[in-house]
């Protein structure tokens, strides 16, 4: 038996890349899939290519809408979901007075509030389906904690790093301190 069979997965950010990935994944340990995205094109043909265990749902992680249809979509074509793994994200790299608020907000509202709403909309239907898990995806810059700096030309810099005055570096502190003999 499959560590996932007739599970339920919607996999956010699912019709390239890592998400591609993960979805394929979860086919071959016999979940139901739901890609998710707003690459329509990209997605369907995943979604076509994997099987009757996968459907495609457009998804705007921003709107609470796609998320509704999405949940829905999923419940209707294979039952409650089990497993939702957030991985759709963007960046945008640049000197921050450069980086326009709207860029800034775009960034924040896929990363950070469309997990948000994921979760949200998610849990009624894993709570029908007895539980589940939520996988929150993150690059590599998403643990590696950066410093910026200001130059003599007024330009914000990132530095890799240890920055001792972000939580994460404080947690990471007093874990080695704890777990130290």
């Amino acid at each position: 038996m499959k560590r996932f069979n007739n599970r339920t997965v919607i996999v956010t950010g699912g019709a390239r890349g890592m998400g591609a990935s993960h979805a394929r994944g979860f086919i071959e340990e016999g979940a139901n899939v739901v890609i998710a995205d707003v690459l329509e094109q990209e997605g369907r043909t995943l979604a076509d290519e994997l099987g009757e265990r996968a459907i495609f749902s457009r998804l705007d992680v921003t709107s609470d809408a796609d998320w509704a249809a999405t949940v829905a979509a999923a419940e209707d074509a294979f039952g409650p979901v089990s497993v939702l793994v957030n991985n759709a994200a963007i960046v945008r790299f640049g000197p921050i007075t450069e980086t326009e608020p709207a860029a800034w907000r775009q960034v924040i509202d896929i990363n950070l509030t469309g997990t948000y709403l994921g979760i949200r909309a998610i849990v009624p239907s894993m709570r029908k389906a007895g539980g589940g898990a939520i996988v929150n995806i993150s690059s590599a810059g998403g643990i590696i904690e950066y410093s910026a700096r200001i130059s003599g030309r007024g330009e914000s810099h990132l530095q890799g790093g240890s920055c001792p005055d972000t939580p994460r570096a404080r947690l990471r502190s007093l874990i080695r301190d704890r777990t130290k003999g």
